[in-house]
């Protein structure tokens, strides 16, 4: 599998310049909310990733791509919005179980998108048969990982404040 600089590059600049964006302007901002709106603020962010669907609209990616990857990455990012939009309703609604919720559709989303990055990796070296949608993992996935990185440290934080604020 041959090593693509220029794909590799692009990814890590999109994560370094995430973070950086995150702890300078949005952590703090989030940080001032209160917990469930900065949370419902994340899902919504999160609830775009129906996109994913593209990856089986025919000429979006090659197809030489290998279908089961893209069947993969569409219905995994489908339920990772279905989960968000579900996670905005129970925050919006206050429902007991709202962040239960959350923390599912979190750990989903997560796992989803790491898991994508690895079989992306492992499955097929050419970065090129995701045409279209090569915005996805070299933009769109760095942003949606740094974001899911703020919502487990809401959802940790709040976790241990309500913890201390019981004792």
């Amino acid at each position: 599998m041959p090593f693509n600089l220029p794909f590799v590059l692009s990814i890590v600049g999109a994560f370094l310049t995430s973070s950086v964006v995150a702890y300078t302007y949005v952590w703090p901002a989030l940080r001032a909310m209160p917990r469930y709106e900065a949370l419902r603020l994340l899902a919504a962010f999160n609830a775009f990733r129906f996109l994913g669907m593209n990856f089986m609209v025919a000429g979006f990616v090659s197809p030489e791509l290998n279908s089961s990857f893209a069947q993969q990455i569409a219905w995994g990012d489908l339920i990772a919005a279905s989960l968000a939009l579900v996670s905005m309703a129970a925050l919006s609604w206050r429902w007991s179980l709202a962040l239960p919720i959350v923390w599912v559709f979190n750990i989903w989303g997560a796992l989803d998108l790491l898991n994508a990055y690895y079989t992306g990796l492992t499955k097929f070296g050419n970065p090129g048969l995701l045409g279209a949608g090569i915005y996805i993992p070299t933009l769109y996935v760095p942003l949606l990982l740094i974001s899911h990185a703020l919502a487990f440290a809401l959802l940790s934080r709040a976790t241990s404040a309500e913890k201390v604020g019981q004792s």
